[in-house]
């Protein structure tokens, strides 16, 4: 008897609290079609109240649905699941070997397909990769141990505990690691690799009260041992002819004393060096730069065009070759890291598949190929894409998307909102808790000594001892009608010509 009372209590309470829920869910769907058929911003809401509102949600969920469910391996842009995972996998350190075929189409048009040795040298017979010195003629060279290197990323754009972990990572691999435009906070140095200090256009970190170059800020900067080299950021890839964009949200105390700018207020750089406008001025800069700090000097850029290359380099046959930058970074005109415009992003500047063998040639033919070192920076994240770099006449490699994937991104799209899930590219407290720079730097180590070690398979493979002794000879590119063509055939190897 009790236990019937007892059911049918319950039930009554059931019963009223589902009517209940029914009332609040109609009072609700009330609301919203009310606020829907009244509101005048979304004509599909106002048109159809409620139902309207599921179209925006799916816009949102859709990248996520797209990335989980329906996207093939090789189809994801920016980059697709099998390069990401390749990385997730070098950074873990586990088995990169795949089974039963490639997965990759290898008919597509620009393919880079390399070409095997009959007879390659013994695995006793190959060697690392050997340092390699830039700027000899410097007060302070930079003798550089790693062909692959961290591209630039500004603390601001990235997270205290991502630089925290990139830094110590780049330590443990010995490599280099870029500041990026945002200055030198305490979190480049915590790991105590070598750092290539960028002077973007606002000059964060060695600027004055009214933001132009300070010297005295560049001694000081050049007294830490530290710091190896000194990069002029002329453009980048995500953003060519326009400057750094850093939120407001992210303009915390910290990064606004680094910086020299008010905090709260959105970091938006001039959109070129304000103190040069061609050529010579560029070159005066560098030399300024150099004799201040006594480390070498070099500048980033996206190229368009062969023209102003061409000049650049005539001035400096003009000048003598001690005028010339010690290095050249190439960024491809495809999209980077930062937050940018869409038209920029999209439409902006040359590919660095394009750029990069045009750069080359025009050093050789100059005949500034050994004064220069070139570096090649543009969604090289895979061993396959270094090796063709190097291959085309990169001296180094540098990557900043690759080892965002180190440290766990997914490829969430929130780099410019503030809400990374991964707490990469977050001031959030919250979110950044889920990155712990004593457990992730070792992914970032594992990942650049992965990728370096399977770049020097390639070169055993080629025939060649290490990975800078691939050639052009060594690749060939895939054609429109399906056939290869070897790399040194569509980009033979210039003659020197007086470009006086």
């Amino acid at each position: 008897m009790f236990l019937m009372e007892f059911a049918a209590t319950t039930f009554q309470y059931l019963a009223v609290a589902f009517v209940g829920l029914v009332g609040l869910f109609f009072l609700a769907f009330l609301l919203l079609f009310l606020i829907d058929r009244t509101q005048t911003a979304d004509a599909v809401r106002r048109n159809y109240p409620v139902l309207g509102r599921f179209r925006g949600l799916f816009i949102e969920l859709g990248e996520f649905f797209r990335q989980y469910f329906f996207a093939m391996d090789r189809e994801e842009l920016p980059f697709n699941r099998a390069q990401r995972e390749w990385v997730g996998r070098a950074s873990r350190g586990t088995s990169n070997t795949i089974a039963f075929g490639s997965t990759r189409n290898l008919s597509v048009t620009g393919t880079p397909l390399f070409v095997n040795a009959a007879f390659p040298p013994l695995d006793e017979q190959a060697t690392k990769t050997r340092p390699m010195i830039i700027g000899p003629d410097c007060a302070r060279p930079f003798e550089a141990k790693s062909f692959f290197n961290i591209s630039g990323m500004s603390f601001g754009a990235l997270s205290k505990p991502a630089v925290e972990a990139l830094s110590r990572g780049a330590k443990e691999a010995g490599i280099w690691m870029n500041t990026g435009e945002g200055g030198l906070s305490p979190h480049h140095l915590s790991g105590g690799c070598d750092i290539v200090f960028q002077i973007g256009t606002a000059k964060y970190g060695c600027r004055d009260s009214d933001g132009n170059l300070d010297d005295g800020r560049l001694r000081e900067l050049a007294a830490n041992p530290r710091v190896r080299m000194f990069e002029i950021k002329l453009a980048q890839g995500a953003k060519p002819g326009k400057g750094g964009i850093l939120p407001g949200g992210k303009v915390t105390a910290e990064i606004a004393t680094i910086r020299g700018i008010p905090e709260g207020q959105p970091s938006i750089s001039p959109n070129r060096h304000p103190d040069i406008a061609n050529a010579d001025q560029l070159l005066d800069k560098i030399a300024h730069i150099r004799k201040i700090t006594g480390k070498p000097v070099g500048f980033k850029t996206v190229i368009a065009a062969p023209g102003p290359m061409e000049e650049l380099l005539r001035i400096i046959n003009k000048r003598g070759p001690e005028s010339a930058p010690d290095f050249i970074t190439i960024d491809g005109g495809d999209g980077g890291t930062g937050a940018a415009p869409m038209p920029l992003m999209d439409l902006v500047g040359m590919s660095l598949r394009e750029s990069l063998p045009l750069v080359s040639d025009l050093l050789h033919q100059s005949g500034l190929r050994q004064r220069i070192r070139l570096v090649a920076s543009g969604k090289l994240i895979n061993p396959g894409d270094a090796a063709w770099a190097l291959a085309t006449g990169a001296d180094f490699v540098t990557s900043a998307r690759g080892f965002m994937f180190s440290l766990g991104c997914i490829q969430a799209m929130k780099c410019n909102k503030n809400t990374c899930p991964t707490g990469i590219t977050t001031h959030n407290p919250r979110l950044q808790k889920g990155l712990v720079p004593k457990a992730k730097y070792l992914r970032v180590a594992k990942y650049a000594q992965g990728l370096i070690h399977e770049v020097e398979i390639i070169a055993h493979s080629v025939g060649v001892e290490e990975p800078r002794q691939i050639g052009r000879q060594h690749v060939r590119i895939v054609q429109p009608d399906g056939r290869s063509v070897l790399l040194s055939d569509l980009y033979p190897r210039p003659k020197t010509v007086d470009l006086k």
